[in-house]
């Protein structure tokens, strides 16, 4: 059977993990999970991920996640745009998360990036996540 959205499961995976208080959490990999993975880590809310091979041929996204304090980086994870209802904003309303302390992950043309990322590019896109 296949998953109507994998992004959803990734996020709710990684939310998981942290209410759980895992050090890290594997999934599938797509390369759309990847480039959240290397987003979260270069905006320091996890602390790597890796992709691993299995015998079978199969990929694995293996997400490290971040404590401080024994608090996770990561507060909140949100899905805003799901397959049942897109999201789409332009660069300039592209949202500020709490203030600055969280981000907005966006699907733009040209490619994942940061809410950040994109309005320094002057980009709008689709709003996939929030993170705080």
């Amino acid at each position: 059977m296949s998953m109507t959205d994998p992004i959803a499961d990734m996020l709710t995976r990684i939310r998981n993990a942290c209410g759980s208080k895992h050090r890290r959490v594997d999934m599938p990999a797509s390369k759309v999970k990847i480039e959240i993975a290397r987003i979260l880590r270069d905006n320091a809310f996890i602390q790597d991920y890796r992709v691993l091979e299995l015998e079978n041929g199969f990929k694995v996204l293996r997400v490290v996640l971040k404590y401080a304090g024994g608090q996770a980086a990561i507060r909140e994870l949100r899905r805003v745009s799901t397959p049942g209802l897109r999201k789409y904003v332009a660069a300039a309303e592209i949202p500020r998360v709490r203030n600055g302390l969280g981000m907005a992950i966006l699907s733009t043309s040209q490619g994942l990036m940061s809410g950040q990322q994109a309005r320094k590019a002057n980009t709008g896109g689709e709003l996939l996540a929030l993170v705080w």
